[in-house]
């Protein structure tokens, strides 16, 4: 395996993507893409990501690198999309052939097996299919009637006292006439969502606002989002805003998914800061609750980034809280199987340095890459004083995100 730096080449990381077998972590035009399979693991079951970790470390011990650069992502890099339940659902890790990185300006590209031998870049740079034809939605485990139906009986159950929120999710079917272009939908979420994490693993791909945990040396951060509210225009959308903030529901949804990652969290770090309230993070369709949480790794703890992640998933923002109520609740009317959606998504390095986001504002392309099919996800956190029908318009915004970049 070999990584090359490639100086200030600013091709842009999406636009190298092959049809096939994209992988992709980018923000703001840095992070990773790759393509090709040089090895691959699925894993299911109790300690599904102690395996993957393990395998992982492996792996990485067995192969010869050449890595002058030595920077996050340079080197081996294995992408990661984890099911929402490890233990039940099938969580998939795909070390790519090519991986080119970019941070800080600084460009390289990894190549390993059969591709260290072809030219840099070689397969990469096929023109997008920018052509879908019609596209006819369908509803998928829950129609919009029903759904609101099951929000209203967790309210119910919240209460009751059972649990203080669960997050309830929700699918939409696509079919398209001609074959989704996984790269096409790539740049078009990245070019109206800048600020998120641009990503794809395994046919799962979207752009998510959440990240889950970090993790650069010893340090780590987490951006954690809970509270949701539509775009206005103009004076309107100054009065959304600041409802926002106000809105006593929001901030105690937002409060139970903080407070949960923090307390998953502080075991394993020497420092950690969490501020007292949140900020406000302003997307092209929504706005969110947003606080950024950073610790320092104690040093005596030996968790790698997948025993973090382990650790801290599922947070209250994509569950809810307590978990084992949560979980349950969400077992018992939600009505479908989330797969990959709402798990950790993003990248793992040999050295132990990597990203993971939460699998939101997503789509599962079925048929594999080119298929005409696809599943679209959104969810929201419920809690005491949730009115069904706001939160299933809260859902259509965020389905939304999605939705445009497949009719643009």
């Amino acid at each position: 395996m070999v990584t090359t730096p490639l100086g200030t080449r600013r091709t842009p990381l999406l636009n190298l993507l092959p049809v096939q077998g994209a992988v992709s972590w980018v923000r703001r035009g840095e992070g990773l893409v790759g393509w090709g399979e040089a090895d691959r693991l699925e894993v299911s079951g109790p300690g599904a990501l102690a395996e993957a970790s393990a395998w992982w470390a492996d792996r990485c011990a067995r192969t010869d690198v050449t890595d002058p650069l030595g920077v996050p992502g340079s080197g081996p890099v294995v992408f990661a999309s984890v099911a929402f339940d490890p233990a039940v659902g099938t969580s998939v890790f795909v070390v790519p052939e090519v991986v080119v990185g970019r941070r800080g300006g600084q460009t390289w590209v990894t190549t390993t097996g059969d591709a260290a031998d072809r030219p840099v870049l070689e397969t990469s740079g096929e023109e997008a299919d920018t052509s879908i034809g019609q596209l006819a939605y369908a509803d998928g485990a829950l129609d919009p009637v029903t759904w609101c139906g099951a929000v209203a009986r967790a309210v119910e159950r919240i209460d009751a006292g059972e649990l203080a929120k669960v997050v309830l999710a929700r699918d939409l079917l696509v079919t398209a006439d001609h074959p989704l272009d996984p790269r096409r939908l790539l740049l078009r979420l990245a070019s109206r969502f800048p600020d998120c994490w641009t990503f794809a693993v395994d046919g799962l791909l979207g752009a998510t606002p959440e990240l889950l945990l970090r993790r650069t040396g010893r340090e780590l951060s987490s951006r954690v989002l809970a509270g949701t509210a539509a775009r206005g225009a103009d004076a309107e959308d100054a009065r959304l805003a600041d409802a926002l903030v106000h809105s006593a529901k929001d901030l105690a949804e937002h409060e139970y998914a903080v407070a949960s990652l923090a307390q998953a969290l502080r075991p394993f770090c020497a420092t950690l800061d969490v501020p007292s309230s949140p900020q406000l993070l302003t997307l092209p369709n929504v706005r969110h609750l947003s606080t950024d949480v950073r610790g320092t790794q104690r040093r005596d703890s030996t968790a790698g980034l997948l025993d973090l992640v382990d650790a801290v998933h599922p947070t209250a923002a994509v569950c809810g809280t307590p978990t084992p109520a949560a979980a349950r609740v969400i077992a018992e009317l939600e009505g479908m199987d989330r797969g990959r959606y709402a798990g950790p998504v993003g990248w793992l390095d040999a050295r132990g340095d990597g990203e993971f986001g939460l699998a939101l504002r997503c789509a599962q392309l079925t048929g594999g890459d080119g298929g005409a099919q696809a599943r679209l996800f959104a969810g929201c956190g419920i809690v005491a004083g949730s009115d069904p029908e706001a939160e299933l318009v809260e859902t259509k915004n965020k389905l939304a995100a999605f939705q445009a970049a497949l009719e643009d």
